[in-house]
């Protein structure tokens, strides 16, 4: 087997492709708009009048806001690892959904700030439930070929969910109870989510994972098409002795992981997510309708402009949809992350020249036309790279043994990254000013060279023949074994 390529044996070939997969995965990514819907409300208590720009928004209040929804995620994800494995991915998504829902309910039926970080940190609870599983499931059940394709699925309903979000306050935003049919409407993504886990399947792997063989051969037959019997069975006997190796170790997946032999997996699940929070695309997502007024552009033109932003980010997730299974995990990153690059430092330096270190000069319209230029471009780069990528790579590249505690991992440095974001961006563009952009700069050239140095290309390797990626690597190989990672083929 190539790196890149099929399996040896043919069972990643077209023909395990069908409609019925395309459904369950549509469906499935829907769950993940509501994350997205979560971000795009949170603006609706943004407020504040001063003479320095930078710091118009550096308000307490919001930031506890807004951040109440991280820690709460990062329980949840971890909690996750061990139910995923115990109860199954989808029963995971449907717990998600039914808590995201209460913390709907009562964010649109709040009397008082207790209420509205109450409901937030049940939404926290119903995303880091649905953000563990989601992304497994995807790797899971798409074929090898076609899986970066599916699994950016994920991302592109949550940005969706953002453009709706942003949508709708834009709308509801000269509505002296806007704000509360803002957050209520999140009620929408919690049923959809629930009601779309509710009727699909379960992933084979989970099934078999949870000993229900006949299940799994059920849900196969589902996705891989009925007719392909000799594929289903292959693929099948692949899946339980997979899962006997795992059971054979007897060990608790969270010791597990941190053997050596997983250290690449365990880099990977932490590094990529914080590197994609450090990228500061979160907080320019999360605050765009903030800054886009701390530079003058008003209260609807900054919604506008929060609009756009979320136009171009679900259209550069669509184009990494298109090109991710052609091109390679390794060649986007590089590229956004050359782009990104480029425009942190070009915000940096306009935001500089227009607004000035103190941050009190009123920005003109040309000045404020070329910031959301750079942040469009900003945006795409990262939507057909970091954005995407970072849920397909830890998803896809942990063996069944560690794959739901991996994840979980993955989850949580996320959250726990935004999180600390979230309680400090907001203070740091208040006395960082432009330097906070050069900041974010940084952070993006070291997480590229992170990625040329360290990153093996994943594309159309089988998830049980993803061991053969680090062996081959440079500098992963002096850690992972075949016989430690994988049975001996029998003869």
């Amino acid at each position: 087997m190539e790196i890149g390529g099929m399996a040896d044996d043919g069972r990643d070939s077209d023909n395990r492709f069908n409609g019925k997969i395309t459904s369950a995965v549509v469906i499935i990514s829907i769950v993940a708009a509501s994350g997205g819907l979560i971000f795009g409300f949170d603006i609706g208590i943004s407020g504040g009048v001063t003479t320095n720009v930078y710091c118009v928004y550096d308000s307490e209040v919001l930031t506890a806001f807004t951040s109440s929804l991280y820690i709460a995620g990062l329980v949840a994800s971890l909690a996750a690892g061990r139910l995923t494995t115990a109860i199954g991915r989808r029963n995971i998504m449907v717990v998600g959904g039914c808590t995201f829902f209460a913390g709907a309910l009562i964010n649109g039926a709040s009397q008082n700030i207790f209420m509205l970080i109450l409901g937030r940190i049940l939404l926290g609870f119903g995303v880091g439930f649905t953000n563990q599983a989601t992304p497994v499931y995807l790797s899971e059940m798409a074929p090898s070929k076609w899986r970066g394709a599916f699994s950016t699925g994920f991302q592109f309903f949550i940005c969706l969910g953002v453009l709706i979000a942003n949508c709708i306050n834009y709308g509801t935003s000269k509505l002296s109870w806007g704000w509360r049919l803002s957050l209520g409407l999140a009620i929408v993504p919690a049923v959809t989510m629930t009601i779309g886990a509710l009727v699909i399947s379960d992933t084979p792997s989970s099934l078999v994972e949870r000993g229900k063989i006949e299940q799994a051969k059920q849900s196969l037959a589902k996705v891989r098409g009925a007719n392909n019997n000799t594929e289903i069975e292959a693929e099948l006997a692949d899946l339980i002795k997979s899962c006997e190796v795992a059971r054979a170790s007897k060990e608790e997946p969270f010791v597990t992981i941190f053997k050596r032999q997983h250290r690449p997996h365990l880099v990977m699940s932490i590094a990529i997510p914080f590197f994609q929070q450090m990228s500061g695309i979160n907080i320019i997502a999360f605050y765009a309708p903030v800054l886009f007024r701390s530079v003058g552009l008003g209260n609807n033109s900054a919604l506008l402009g929060a609009i756009i932003l979320g136009v171009v980010n679900v259209g550069s997730i669509f184009v990494s949809t298109c090109i991710v299974d052609r091109f390679g995990r390794r060649f986007l990153f590089i590229q956004g992350g050359v782009q990104m690059l480029i425009c942190q430092v070009a915000i940096a330096c306009t935001l500089a020249a227009s607004i000035g270190e103190n941050g009190s000069k009123h920005i003109s319209k040309q000045y404020g036309a070329l910031i959301l230029a750079l942040m469009c471009t900003y945006a795409a780069g990262f939507g057909w790279s970091w954005s995407p990528l970072s849920w397909l790579i830890p998803s896809e590249i942990f063996p069944m043994s560690i794959r739901s505690t991996g994840q979980s991992i993955s989850v949580a440095v996320n959250f726990a990254t935004t999180f600390m974001l979230s309680q400090t961006f907001l203070a740091m563009l208040c006395h960082f000013k432009y330097g906070a952009f050069l900041f974010f700069a940084g952070w993006i050239f070291v997480m590229t060279m992170f990625i040329v140095m360290f990153m093996p290309e994943t594309k159309g390797v089988a998830l049980n023949s993803m061991h053969q990626v680090w062996e081959k690597h440079w500098f992963w190989s002096r850690y992972v074994k075949r016989s430690v990672l994988v049975p001996q083929q029998r003869s």
